[in-house]
């Protein structure tokens, strides 16, 4: 057992699975709106959940929250204000919360998203994925390149101090020289953070079904490389594979999911990762949750529960791993027996032939190096 026992910290994600259109990209738990939301039905709902989840928060506060779906600026603003006020009822929050909520630049309103930072929304992750007019179409996007950029502009004026933009790359029919005018445009909006990361084919989407001639390996190479200076030019730090931030902007909630801590999903198809000692033997349990998938059967269940495992030992090195090793700057070391429940001695070996083979630093932090990041699969490999 690891010593002392201390749980990890404590997160909140919330699912609003509604969307105005599925995007032929998309394999998150979303869904098409036919007739009107039954928003009040589905605030209870999640409140229910939560309630009925409380006893796992074990005196801890929540840290962060991320409102993600679907399309959450779907959700009116009194709907967001009452989920969180009720939240905090439930479970206290942390003096800090970071707060955020995903937006559709197509859903924009200044006056509903006014409304989201009144409810107490401190960031919002904005899903531009392109700027481009033809690209936006191939992804079925509801919205336009200009949309977009009014909407962050919009947000910022608002009193947004922390704006995430999403942008994709590796499109159909886009030249590297695209791409890098789509990062060129969200820098030049001012915002602190980015996600940007590789169009990939998914299973069970309508892209894997029809999949659409994506730009060969040496142009998304080019892409990578030229976009990565462009970002780092323009002062953001990259902290993980996918994410760059401006000075003290990290994703704080996104931090806690890569660093193997705990938070509830409620909502739809949500997704939880508890951790619990056993009172007998004081051994650390680690479980992972999930939520009824379709909205209706969530909404109509008493119990909104669609199943739950416990991470076997076997399971807990990758499953850290997994999710630590995306960080370029690493996590601390004494994270793996605080959170495992496992001695780092258990690892040992793995540590070091993935050090013997440049692609990992062990030391205070278990960091990967830059070959390590490039490669992260082939590191992965080591703590299957």
């Amino acid at each position: 057992m690891s010593e002392p026992q201390t749980l990890p910290p404590l997160a909140l994600y919330i699912h609003i699975p509604w969307c105005i259109r599925k995007c032929p990209y998309c394999d998150f738990n979303s869904h098409a709106v036919r007739g009107e939301i039954p928003e009040q039905q589905y605030v209870k709902a999640l409140l229910a959940d939560l309630s009925a989840e409380k006893n796992a928060a074990q005196g801890r506060e929540i840290s962060s929250i991320f409102i993600g779906g679907g399309t959450p600026s779907l959700f009116s603003a009194n709907a967001i204000a009452e989920i969180l006020n009720g939240a905090q009822q439930i479970v206290p929050f942390s003096s800090d919360i970071e707060i955020t909520m995903e937006a559709n630049p197509g859903t924009f309103e200044r006056e509903r998203f006014a409304g989201f930072k009144a409810a107490g929304v401190t960031r919002l992750s904005i899903g531009v994925q392109s700027f481009n007019t033809e690209h936006l179409q191939l992804l079925g996007r509801i919205h336009s390149g200009d949309e977009a950029i009014k909407a962050i502009s919009a947000a910022s004026e608002i009193g947004f101090a922390h704006i995430n933009i999403d942008l994709m790359h590796g499109l159909a029919n886009q030249s590297p020289q695209q791409a890098l005018q789509d990062l060129s445009t969200a820098i030049a909006l001012g915002t602190d953070h980015l996600s940007w990361y590789q169009l990939t084919i998914e299973p069970n989407t309508e892209f894997h079904i029809r999949p659409p001639t994506l730009p060969d390996i040496d142009s998304l190479w080019d892409i990578q490389q030229q976009g990565q200076e462009l970002i780092a030019s323009a002062g953001f730090n990259q902290y993980e594979i996918s994410a760059y931030a401006k000075e003290n902007s990290q994703a704080q909630h996104n931090i806690n999911y890569w660093q193997f801590g705990d938070y509830f999903g409620i909502g739809a198809g949500a997704h939880g990762k508890l951790s619990f000692y056993e009172e007998k033997t004081g051994a650390l349990e680690i479980v992972r949750r999930w939520k009824k998938r379709s909205p209706k059967a969530y909404l109509e269940s008493l119990d909104p529960l669609g199943g739950q495992n416990i991470i076997t030992a076997d399971e807990l090195p990758f499953e850290f791993m997994m999710n630590s090793l995306r960080l370029t700057g690493g996590t601390p070391a004494e994270y793996y027996s605080q959170r495992t429940g496992q001695p780092l001695t258990s690892i040992e070996s793995q540590l070091q032939a993935a050090t013997a083979k440049g692609l990992l630093k062990v030391g205070d932090r278990i960091t990967p190096t830059r070959q390590g990041s490039l490669f992260l699969n082939d590191l992965l490999e080591y703590f299957i």
